[in-house]
């Protein structure tokens, strides 16, 4: 197996994650005819600018936390709420990034659910908002019992993971989408 440095990895995944945004905002900004939001073309363009930064990189920054070594020892309060902070920041990018597609496509009559690319991004942005409610209100808020964290845990990581996979996905799926309907 490859033997690489952890910290020089997860920069070079947060370099990574950097990269994605920037090209995929360059597309939008000089392919795709820039920025706006007065219901056009343009105003589709933040869709995939918010998905990518929320779903992909800022979430997959969240899953990342609980692989630091500084996390294995210590208090582990500050880890969790930055955790929390991170995929909270990626809901919110998330839902602004839906609130576009769904604006852009009632401006110009079309339908809004329409593709495999739009009930595979709904539905991960449905088991991400479960997940995050979920993970609140067992990690966080101090009413939940040991017992049922250590329940949870595996399951939360389980579907962390999955959600973060989905969430590449559909993004592969609807820039794809986007390209196939310009031809």
């Amino acid at each position: 197996m490859l033997d690489v440095p952890f910290l020089p990895f997860c920069a070079f995944l947060g370099a990574l994650g950097l990269l994605c945004v920037a090209m995929v905002g360059t597309w939008c900004q000089h392919w795709r005819g820039g920025f706006s939001l007065d219901g056009s073309s343009r105003t589709f363009n933040w869709h995939p600018v918010l998905m990518v930064m929320g779903l992909v990189v800022l979430y997959g920054a969240a899953a990342l936390v609980y692989r630091i070594p500084n996390t294995w020892s210590g208090p582990k309060l500050p880890w969790k709420v930055l955790h929390g902070i991170l995929a909270l920041g990626a809901f919110v990018l998330t839902v602004l990034g839906l609130v576009a597609v769904f604006y852009f496509h009632n401006s110009q009559g079309t339908p809004n659910m329409y593709s495999l690319h739009s009930w595979m991004g709904l539905g991960t942005v449905l088991l991400f908002s479960c997940q995050w409610a979920a993970g609140f209100g067992a990690f966080l808020l101090p009413w939940a019992p040991s017992w049922l964290r250590a329940l949870y845990k595996p399951i939360h990581v389980f579907f962390g993971s999955t959600i973060l996979m989905l969430s590449v996905a559909s993004c592969v799926s609807g820039i794809n989408e986007k390209l196939f309907f310009s031809l």
